[in-house]
């Protein structure tokens, strides 16, 4: 897609509007265009591209995640926007659960509006503790929505771990679940609060929330809607998983990183994105949730991975688009690909190696390598067309964004990066993110051949 196509899907997010209601990108890449179960798009909806991104017009900068919900349950309500796997309540004590775009939306309001009675000034940091099922989703979205900016902490991190991340990021409030597995998430933050009193607010997701920690579920089936609050949108999120490195992304730098991603990995309105992934990163984000939200799409998650409930979600008759590390890529050559599956996008982490390749593109289903460079940066490409082990070796033959993303290699190999969907910077303590300059920013990794023919992606 060209740097005008990409400028022209940004301000059409900005203006709240999904690919649901403006059509979807022309990539250039094969895929499966009418596959079963997609809605049909009126040829007034679909458009040109609009200006360069050099001369695009720049609408007001307060889009966000929860809006773009909002609008698409208030043009489709029925359509469906998250899916809990079957054995949820296994690993959980939760009920599995399918959520719609207006049901959805209407937790999300109820939620928010519940978050908004919280003695916390506009615009402060609550932490997201959550197993990345549709309760993530939920309060990501009503943290957004209350006018918020959302935390991801890995629910993996141990006591100390946590204890660093919250007061890296001074988190005032944190969302959390009861139960995870052998994991107790709201009990390990109730030692985390004792340590850190800078931490006010707890709030879990049953069952058996701890006493002192207030129930999300009674909010939510309790508590009235009401209309979003103003906020910053963006996110924070941690480098490398690094408790002490919190990074602070603006909400245009997300809303740009997800327009970068959805020019070459298209999904279209009502499609599905099955995401293997974790949520609690950019890499996740961008490709899960944020990628469902602005193409209008289903998303459903497999938190705790298990063999049948993922056999059993590939086979759902329905247009599904893939998300899987890429470390699973020899498991998906050896094993049956259903006919609706329409693409698969492999999810890598820099530092790391581009091969060997198991999977190859066929007709109507394209292989998609995403790179995420720690909170930096996330490259797409697709084999055999915009191949990122190519644009990471020829920086000047990849199909890259302008404005939104460009992407610099050096004579020793080191890459620099530089645009709008790259900028992130550490989270400093009452110090706002700098406007965004159009200046290179050096990554902290290089690229060299090994073998004569795989990509490796080194820190530098």
């Amino acid at each position: 897609m060209s740097a005008q196509q990409a400028a022209h899907l940004l301000d059409s997010i900005r203006a709240g509007i999904p690919l649901s209601r403006v059509g979807a990108p022309t990539s250039g890449v094969p895929g499966n265009g009418g596959a079963a179960g997609r809605e049909a798009r009126p040829a007034s909806e679909s458009g040109s591209a609009g200006p360069g991104a050099e001369g695009a017009r720049v609408p007001p900068r307060s889009q966000r995640l929860c809006t773009l919900l909002a609008a698409t349950a208030q043009a489709h309500p029925q359509r469906l926007a998250f899916v809990d796997s079957p054995h949820k309540p296994v690993w959980s004590g939760r009920p599995a659960i399918t959520w719609t775009y207006a049901a959805a939306a209407e937790i999300v309001g109820r939620l928010a509006n519940g978050l908004r009675t919280w003695r916390l000034a506009p615009g402060s940091r609550i932490g997201i503790a959550l197993a990345g099922s549709s309760e993530s989703f939920l309060a990501y979205l009503a943290v957004e929505a209350a006018g918020h900016i959302p935390c991801l902490l890995p629910l993996d991190l141990d006591e100390e771990a946590l204890l660093v991340a919250v007061q890296a990021a001074a988190l005032p409030a944190i969302i959390t679940q009861a139960r995870c597995g052998a994991l107790a998430p709201a009990e390990r933050l109730c030692r985390v609060a004792v340590r850190y009193f800078g931490l006010r607010y707890l709030a879990a997701f049953g069952p058996d929330v701890p006493d002192g920690v207030i129930n999300l579920d009674a909010m939510a089936l309790d508590g009235t809607g009401g209309p979003h609050a103003p906020g910053p949108g963006g996110l924070i999120s941690f480098a490398g998983g690094d408790p002490a490195r919190p990074v602070h992304r603006s909400g245009d730098a997300l809303l740009a990183a997800i327009a970068v991603h959805l020019v070459t990995a298209r999904v279209l309105p009502g499609d599905r994105i099955l995401s293997l992934l974790p949520q609690g990163d950019l890499r996740g984000l961008v490709t899960g949730l944020g990628a469902a939200l602005v193409g209008g799409a289903g998303l459903e998650t497999l938190p705790v991975f298990e063999a049948r409930s993922f056999a059993a979600a590939l086979d759902r008759p329905f247009p599904t688009r893939l998300v899987a590390p890429a470390a699973l890529e020899r498991n998906l050559a050896a094993s049956r690909l259903p006919a609706t599956l329409d693409s698969i996008v492999l999810a890598h982490r820099a530092p790391g190696r581009l091969g060997p390749r198991w999977l190859s593109p066929e007709a109507g289903r394209p292989i998609v390598d995403v790179v995420a460079f720690d909170e930096t940066a996330l490259l797409t490409g697709v084999r055999d067309a915009n191949d990122v082990a190519v644009t990471l070796t020829y920086p000047e033959r990849g199909h890259l964004f302008s404005t939104l993303m460009a992407l610099r290699r050096d004579a020793d190999g080191r890459l620099a990066f530089r645009g709008r969907a790259c900028h992130a910077e550490p989270l400093q303590r009452d110090i706002p993110l700098t406007e965004m300059a159009d200046a290179w920013t050096a990554a902290a990794f290089l690229t060299s051949i090994e073998d004569g023919q795989t990509l490796a992606i080194h820190r530098a």
